[in-house]
């Protein structure tokens, strides 16, 4: 799992778009983009055409940034998503939708998926009563997944909860607030994905 060290929002400025990695912030007037609205760097106001090759690198990078993965790993899940029966594109962003941090993020455990993936490698989260503290583990329908007894009395757990319960969690996803538990009801299909990324260029970025 990619670690970012430096200002995250500087990330969103390069592409162009909320990566939401800052929680709440992403949604007030703070954030980077509402604010600044250009690329970062003494050049950031320039405007520069991109095609081709340099359209689809970065939609490469948009996805990975938002799901804080590294090269490699990206790389591996493309090609068990290339081994798998159905569209490519598709199936890649199910596989990263699946990551056990994706999914506490989604169901609302947490304000973003860094605090998430910060969750599950401190061993605050159980799948089927079982702690995981594996990040890229994927879930599979009918998983439950829940935060351990120990760290419900968090108070960012509790807030990004109440959160959540205000705007909602994927249809592929259940929470029960009141337990701190969530389900996996089915994997997630395309439609699920409301982010905006162009995934047949990723694609044809690899393809060649």
């Amino acid at each position: 799992m990619a670690t970012t060290r430096g200002p995250v929002c500087r990330l969103c400025r390069r592409e162009g778009m909320k990566l939401f990695l800052k929680g709440d912030r992403c949604f007030k007037e703070k954030c980077a983009i509402e604010r600044r609205g250009y690329a970062p760097g003494q050049h950031g106001r320039r405007r520069t055409k991109v095609t081709g090759y340099g359209t689809q690198l970065r939609e490469k990078q948009k996805v990975k940034r938002i799901y804080g993965v590294l090269e490699r790993q990206f790389r591996n899940y493309f090609k068990k998503a290339a081994r798998r029966k159905g569209i490519t594109g598709e199936t890649l962003l199910q596989f990263l939708e699946q990551r056990l941090d994706n999914v506490v993020h989604r169901i609302g455990f947490a304000a973003s998926r860094p605090h998430a993936r910060q969750m599950v490698a401190n061993g605050n989260i159980t799948v089927n009563g079982r702690k995981v503290d594996i990040p890229s583990y994927l879930v599979k329908k009918g998983d439950e997944v829940a935060v351990r007894e120990k760290s419900r009395k968090n108070e960012f757990i509790r807030l990004s909860i109440e959160t959540a319960k205000g705007r909602g969690v994927p249809s592929w996803l259940e929470l029960n607030a009141e337990a701190f538990k969530g389900r996996v009801l089915n994997l997630p299909n395309r439609e699920d994905i409301l982010l905006p990324i162009s995934e047949q260029l990723i694609v044809e970025l690899y393809s060649k």
